[in-house]
């Protein structure tokens, strides 16, 4: 067995992280026949088969998957210690990966990234819309984005933006047909537009007045899993949504959707930014928590 080299076993988490070799050539701005070579010359040299191809799916082998499991640490204290390199320049730089859901990243994370990357322009910043909870240090991200303060004891956590509320909203349209809710429990007469996490199970919708709260299980013929879909589907008629204020906030104002139960409102948790707690942190990732910290919520 011969030794590889360094940028083959980057190259090997980046295919198995990416599912493939047309999206990790994609990602590293060379061909897929190169990222193939390098992967067979890694094989090669360590006389053993890492990935299984087929036509439409690349998976690492039970090889693959252990030298994986001890070499993702290893590459990053090798990132780690490159990246620390970043003090002794005037301004950072690298990539920051940051794993969020898809609400959070339209009006909380897209527009602070916009600000960084002014501040910061030797700074990269990678957003992937996944409202899945994974394990964001195996999937090579450095932060995560989830509602609320419920993360693993490894991880910090700081608030991203205000405490939030949702809205229930339908059309105008829809509320001439069917009539307009006056208490949340008038709900289950109603067409609801329901919600199925990643993980399978269905949101609820929780309501709060002075000391009275309750929860509802809604039910309706339409069911969806992002939020941008139930807004959609809102806009159209399809039914009564229950979404963050922001999101509908502009159509409620446009006279698109109306705002049902303005008095039930719950008032929730913020996104919370959550990262390793590790004693090595990038550059750029230093810098990217300095500018959350700073940032001015409106």
């Amino acid at each position: 067995m011969t030794s590889p080299r360094l940028d083959s076993l980057e190259i090997f988490e980046d295919v198995v992280r990416h599912g493939g070799f047309r999206a990790a050539a994609v990602s590293r701005g060379v061909s897929s026949s190169a990222i193939s070579q390098s992967i067979s010359v890694l094989e090669e040299a360590l006389g053993i088969r890492l990935l299984n191809r087929t036509t439409r799916s690349v998976a690492p082998t039970e090889a693959g998957q252990r030298l994986l499991k001890q070499l993702k640490p290893a590459l990053h204290d090798i990132r780690t210690a490159i990246d620390d390199l970043n003090q002794l320049r005037e301004s950072p730089s690298g990539t920051v990966r940051i794993n969020a859901p898809g609400p959070a990243v339209d009006h909380i994370l897209f527009p602070l990234a916009l600000r960084f990357m002014e501040a910061y322009p030797e700074v990269s910043v990678e957003i992937i819309s996944d409202a899945a909870i994974i394990d964001i240090v195996e999937q090579g991200f450095d932060a995560g984005v989830r509602f609320g303060k419920q993360l693993g004891q490894d991880m910090i956590a700081m608030p991203l933006g205000p405490p939030l509320r949702y809205a229930i909203v339908a059309s105008p349209d829809y509320l001439h047909k069917n009539g307009c809710p006056a208490l949340p429990s008038d709900l289950i007469k109603h067409n609801c537009i329901r919600r199925r996490f990643p993980g399978g199970t269905m949101a609820t919708w929780r309501f709060a007045k002075e000391v009275e709260e309750l929860e509802i299980n809604p039910q309706g013929r339409l069911t969806l899993s992002s939020a941008h879909q139930e807004l959609q589907a809102a806009l159209a008629g399809s039914g009564i949504a229950h979404l963050f204020e922001d999101y509908v906030r502009d159509y409620v104002e446009q006279g698109k959707l109306s705002e049902l139960l303005t008095d039930w409102k719950q008032k929730l948790p913020s996104w919370y930014l959550y990262y390793p707690n590790r004693r090595h942190t990038s550059a750029a990732m230093r810098a990217f928590l300095d500018h959350v910290r700073s940032y001015k919520w409106t």
